[in-house]
């Protein structure tokens, strides 16, 4: 049988099952159903030579309106098909409440969401110092004890962070180590007692991992800045901008140059910083570093995280401007602590990253209101901003750390100079 007769045997045998169950309530049959009616009245449904249902073809102008339907979704669909590419980015989720959710950790959600906590350091430290306002106002239910009810109790809290904002590798290591110091609370401890213990590592680990490393960093990287030297540093780095005042603080006399990017213009604070304190200092945006690393002594730079492999997973356009210093011969050194360093090993910034939300573009300047008020109204643009970049080794000279001034080979050699407690 061909296609339109199989079709119309079809069409045939609906006919029959119509007027079957016609019969069955009471109703009229259908006049014929082998033959198709002719009538477009309210009878049975028309049949056309095809054998399709008249009322499968809609008017002429619902056709328009579906056409036109079809259209923008074709559109959105191949739209949405040209950036599947980043689909893999993190991005903030729908915040859930699955599970009680404390208050301080709703508050960090939204501060991180609107991108208020920013800096590595600064989303660990707030992350840690909100688990302690949780653990303090915990009640252990009956029949159970703090060491895994606790675990239990932190899961919906850590999930909703991350779904306010991905989470970072400090925050990840920091979590970790708060995991195992639970599991390891001696179960015949009171309860009281039991939380006062685990704040009180809280405390330890951000005096060790954060504040005093940063200390450590500001002595060693300070002691390779000269007098006369020209430094660039590029975003803003917390650790690098303490680096810089304290080497200005001890009389050294130098000159910072502050290259910055959009959308998030974080070199403007730093500018804000360096230039208060009395440091001289140049601004000036990414594509304009070729005009000025030539005259440029050292290059000073932060991290978000740190690799095995001796990459160095930062700001976007980090990598860009260690490049263009190893080209012209710039030593660039990296300012990190050892508690950012991760295990994994990560050949580009494309396998894992973070997208910037569109509302970091109302931070341009207003010189044109109507263009950029219309920015997110256009069908065919998608503003897409990856938040970092990765740095090849191969375009870093030296890493700070507490433990040392570390090559870039040597990196996967922190968690044995930390006695493999390196979380």
């Amino acid at each position: 049988m061909t296609k339109a007769e199989r079709r119309e045997q079809q069409e045939r045998q609906r006919a029959a099952k119509a007027e079957k169950a016609a019969q069955n309530s009471g109703k009229n049959p259908p006049k014929s159903a082998n033959k198709p009616s002719q009538s477009s009245g309210a009878g049975a449904p028309a049949l056309t030579r095809r054998g399709s249902r008249a009322a499968d073809f809609p008017p002429k102008g619902a056709q328009g309106q579906s056409k036109d339907a079809k259209a923008g979704a074709d559109d959105k669909g191949a739209h949405t098909r040209g950036l599947r590419i980043f689909s893999h980015f993190g991005l903030p989720k729908p915040t859930s409440h699955k599970g009680e959710i404390h208050p301080a950790i709703v508050r960090l959600g939204l501060q991180f969401s609107e991108f208020k906590i920013t800096g590595a350091n600064a989303r660990c430290i707030a992350t840690l110092t909100a688990f302690k306002t949780v653990i303090q106002d915990y009640v252990t239910p009956p029949n159970n004890t703090l060491s895994r009810h606790l675990m239990t109790y932190l899961s919906p809290q850590i999930s909703y962070l991350v779904a306010a904002r991905p989470m970072s590798v400090t925050m990840g290591n920091a979590i970790r180590q708060l995991k195992l110091d639970i599991s390891g609370t001696d179960i015949d401890l009171p309860e009281q007692d039991a939380k006062d213990a685990l704040c009180e590592k809280i405390d330890t680990y951000i005096r060790d991992r954060i504040i005093a490393a940063d200390q450590v960093i500001e002595e060693t990287a300070g002691n390779k800045i000269k007098d006369g030297d020209a430094i660039l540093t590029y975003a803003r780095s917390s650790v690098v901008e303490k680096v810089l005042l304290a080497a200005h603080a001890d009389g050294r006399q130098f000159t910072v140059t502050v290259v910055d990017s959009r959308p998030m213009l974080e070199g403007k604070k730093l500018l804000q910083v360096l230039s208060s304190a009395g440091i001289q200092c140049t601004y000036l945006l990414l594509p304009a570093v070729g005009s000025v690393i030539t005259e440029t002594s050292m290059v000073l730079v932060g991290a978000h995280s740190l690799h095995s492999n001796g990459a160095v997973f930062s700001r976007a356009g980090t990598a860009l401007v260690a490049m263009m210093a190893k080209q012209h011969s710039v030593p660039v050194v990296v300012c990190c602590e050892t508690y950012k360093f991760s295990e994994t090993v990560q050949l580009d910034s494309f396998t894992r990253n973070e997208l910037a939300p569109v509302e970091l573009f109302k931070s341009f300047p207003q010189n044109r209101p109507q263009d950029l008020s219309s920015l997110n109204d256009q069908p065919n643009l998608q503003i897409l901003n990856p938040l970092y970049d990765l740095t090849p080794p191969s375009s870093i000279t030296a890493v700070v750390t507490e433990v040392g001034v570390i090559p870039p080979s040597s990196i996967s050699s922190i968690p044995l100079a930390l006695g493999r407690t390196m979380l």
